[in-house]
Parts: structure tokens; sequence; C-alpha cells
């Protein structure tokens, strides 16, 4: 991944980062209010070596104290240093616990020892650090003494006592704060990256792109209200869905202008996933453009369309192939008179075997004669096989994705069912593909402003003058299966006869209006 693929995770998880850094931050000040403070007391010792005057016996006494000094503090922590301060100050405690509370280090290039004692007691620790350079200066000057007699050449000097500390050396509340702040932004970060990794959801086109190179030919925008709107393109023509299942209808159109379908099977991985309100509402939007569609129901285990559009569904796709009725018979008009639907009818027991049958063949043959083009919706692909079956007797099966719901193997086993049965896969749509943090699709946004009455009030003279006295095309909203003339609602456009009808009546009305009165 890319520092910009990071980046879109972190915007995306920064929730779950800030929760673990907080817990982090507020573990650390528990454990530090919850321990022992512990304070910590120094005193400074400097090793000399008595000699000459002159200057070389001086560098040499200096070279020396250097080297030894790493060697003495050692013996600051041993047994013979800290047995004796044990029972001068009568202490309740053992030697090798004592040595784990005494530490000492040499600053490098240093003739210097710095003694440190930690203690719950600061009294303590101050008592034990200046009996502990006391008594080293003794174990020194005995270890030195040579052999011969004589006075010990190497001389231990207090530079600075000890003195009982006013603040605890630990806990250190501001650092431990820090520290947990950082541990848990590490281990949050780490965590959204892990789940991201782990986490095989088809979210968006760029997870499509990373299962198969079949093209993405519409995305519909997410919209917590799509469920109680299955009909997007009607009850609300002019919204962000509808433009993009206008824009989907574009893109079949001119998919392959050289070879384009005229029957689509339309179908998904699993159920839930939108198949059938897409199926619905590209018919609608190409039956706006004037093409004469056939929308059929060939989900015959859960049929929905004709539930979502008002229709009879008792009768329809079973009945026609079981031979009880013609499909003159059963398919049924709706909306604007470009688009008729035929219902799935009544569930039969054996639906691969009359999806796979020579009547749907033929049934699919006579329809596409008949209509520009035939859309097929049809049953998931992974549970049962019938999607598969009908996308050899078509020109081609288009692939709903449904965003956050399916995984990433089960897309690749659904593309991988259609390419073994050599369907010909259109493309895929990812329905309900939720908008990227700040974006609101406004570039899409362009939808007719209504008039006000202040603007209505403001109509020039001239528009008063010549009025349009032409009779404008009835407008109204399709409930369902409709008969009778053709009318439109928001959304349709004119076919080529009403648009012939509507210019005749403005030519007619024309030299009325530019008569002048009295003329």
């Amino acid at each position: 991944m890319e520092l910009q693929d990071y980046l879109v995770i972190l915007r995306k998880r920064w929730m779950s980062v800030v929760i673990i850094a907080v817990l982090a931050t507020a573990a650390a000040v528990a454990a530090s209010l919850a321990m022992t403070p512990v304070y910590t007391a120094s005193t400074q010792l400097f090793v000399s070596v008595q000699g000459g005057a002159s200057s070389s016996d001086l560098l040499q006494g200096a070279n020396f104290t250097r080297q030894q000094v790493t060697s003495y503090t050692q013996l600051v922590s041993s047994p013979r240093v800290l047995e004796p301060v044990i029972d001068d100050l009568g202490l309740d405690t053992r030697t090798d616990a004592l040595a784990g509370r005494v530490s000492a280090e040499s600053p490098l290039n240093t003739s210097l020892i710095n003694v440190a004692v930690t203690d719950e007691n600061p009294a303590i620790a101050a008592a034990v650090a200046n009996a502990v350079a006391v008594q080293f200066k003794d174990v020194i000057a005995d270890l030195e003494t040579p052999s011969g007699g004589g006075d010990s050449s190497v001389k231990v000097s207090i530079v600075r006592d000890a003195a009982a500390p006013e603040a605890p050396s630990s806990p250190n509340l501001k650092l431990n704060i820090a520290l947990g702040l950082l541990v848990g932004l590490a281990v949050g970060v780490g965590t959204a990256i892990l789940r991201e990794v782990l986490d095989t959801r088809v979210r968006s086109d760029a997870d499509v792109a990373r299962v198969t190179d079949t093209s993405v030919i519409g995305i519909i925008p997410n919209d917590e209200d799509a469920p109680q709107h299955p009909l997007i393109v009607q009850s609300s023509p002019h919204s962000q869905r509808s433009e993009a299942f206008r824009r989907l209808r574009t893109n079949l159109q001119f998919l392959d202008i050289a070879d384009r379908p005229q029957s689509i099977v339309i179908t998904s991985s699993l159920p839930g996933e939108g198949k059938s309100t897409t199926s619905i509402n590209v018919a609608i939007t190409l039956a706006d453009a004037g093409t004469r569609v056939a929308l059929i129901d060939a989900d015959l285990r859960r049929p929905s369309v004709a539930k979502y559009m008002g229709l009879e569904g008792s009768v329809g796709l079973t009945t026609v192939l079981i031979g009880r009725a013609s499909v003159e018979d059963v398919i049924q008009p709706w909306g604007n008179g470009f688009l008729h639907v035929l219902p799935a009818g009544q569930v039969p027991p054996n639906p691969s075997e009359l999806l796979g049958s020579l009547a749907m063949a033929n049934l699919l043959e006579k329809l596409t004669k008949q209509y520009d083009v035939v859309i097929v919706d049809t049953a998931p692909l992974l549970p049962v096989t019938d999607a598969a079956i009908l996308s050899k007797l078509t020109g081609g099966a288009l692939l709903v994705v449904g965003a956050d719901k399916l995984h990433r193997n089960q897309l690749a086993e659904s593309v991988g069912n259609l390419e073994t049965v050599g369907a010909r896969i259109l493309g895929i749509v990812v329905n309900r593909q939720k908008r990227k943090q700040g974006e609101q699709y406004a570039y899409y946004d362009y939808t007719p402003t209504p008039a006000t009455s202040a603007d209505s009030g403001r109509t020039s003279r001239k528009k008063r003058k010549n009025p349009v006295t032409g009779r404008v095309p009835q407008v109204s909203e399709p409930t369902g299966a409709v008969s009778g003339p053709t009318t439109l609602w928001p959304g349709d456009s004119l076919s080529e006869t009403q648009l012939k009808d509507f210019q005749r009546q403005q030519a007619q009305n024309a030299p009325a209006q530019h008569q002048r009165p009295g003329s």
C-alpha cells in the first residue's frame, strides 16, 4: 500500500485509533497512581592517586584512576561494602536486596563515581547513600594498601553528600502519560491497518479492481432511505441515485456499438445486494429514453419485481413456460408505454429446469425481436445456478455488487462461475457505495430549482403579451400498470409523435398570438 492508502485507512478508522490511545493513556495514569512512590538519593565520589609533583607523575596517576574507576563502580554494591552499612544503620534487609537498590556509574573519561540509592523512604535513601560512600572509602583504602605496609596511593573523596529528596523519582507521571499515549497511538494505528488488511469486504470500485479486470460501468451511491424507495427514478427523479442509474443507462447504451446486447441478465452474488431494484430502475431509465424494454422477473425463487412495481404477480413467466398462457396474455405495460413487465408468476418446484428449457430460449428469442432491450432479473449466482444458465441464453450478464456486503473471494467466485459457462460479462455495478469523507457528490447535484412566487411576479411584459396557448402534454406519475393514452412523469422525454403534435399546436397558435387586437 502507498502512503495515500494508509491515510485513507486512518481517516476511515480514526475513531478506533483515538479510543485505543485514550484507553492506553488512562491505563498509564491508573498504573502510575497505583504505584508506591520511590525516592532516589545520590552522592558523588572522586578518586585520585597520590604521587610525585612532576607532570609525568600526575599524568600517570590520572590515567590510572580512569582505568580503575570502572572496577571501583562494581565494588559499590558488593557485600564487602553493603554488609557494614546494614549493620551500622540497623536495616531489616538482606545484602542482595540492598544491592538491587544501590547503583554506581562513572561518567566517561572522568575519575568521578556517582552512587544512587532508591527507597520508599527519602530519609533512609539519603542515609544509605552516605553510609555506602563512607564504607566505600574504607574498602578502597584497604584494597589499595601496599602489602609491604604504608599508606594507600589511591584516595577517595566525597564530593557531594546525599540529601533526602523532596520529590519521588518513580513513578514519573508525565513520562508515563506520554509513553501511554505513544503506545496507544501505535497500537491503534497498527490495529486499524490490520483490520483493513484482514477485512476482505468489497466497499468500492477500487476493491473490485483488486479482484477482477471486469470494468465497473456503474456506481450507485448509498442512501439510507433506499429500501423504502426501490423505484428511485420514479419517486425522486432528480436524486443522486436517479442520476447514477441514468449514467448506468448511458454506459450500457454505449457499451459495445458493434455488438450491443439486446438481452441482459442482471444478477448478483448473494441475496440483498440490490439486483432487482437495479433491474427495475435500469429498465425505467431506458424506457424514459424512448427504448422499448421488456423486463422479465426470472427470479423464480424469491420474485419481487411485481411487488415493487405494483403489478399482478400471480401469472407470468412460469405460466408461459408451462404453456398455460402466451406471453401477450400475461406481459403488462407500465409507465409511459415503452416498458412492459413479465412477472415471475407462481414459484415452481423446478426453477432451474424451467429456465434452462427450450421454451425459455424461444421466449427470449421472441422478445428480443419485439423489443429493443430485454432485461432479465435472476436469482443470485452463488446459492443457485439460475443466473449462469440464463447468461448463456442472453447477450451478457451485468453483475451487481453490494458494497459492504460481499467479500472479495465471493466476487471472484461469481465472476469465475460466469466465465466457466462462457457467459459474456458486460460489467459490474457497485451498489450502495458509501460516500468518502467530505464527498457529497456535489458535482452531480445539478437539480432544477423551482421558481418562487417572487420570481414569477417579475415576469416581463413581453412574456405576458405573448402567452403560449398550446396544450402541454399531461404529466402524471405512474402507480403500476397503465392502459390508455401514454402519460409522462418527471424525467421522461417526449416521444417523436408527441413532440410533433406539440410543435403543430404551437404553430397553429402562433398567428393568433401575433395578431393585433381589432385586426
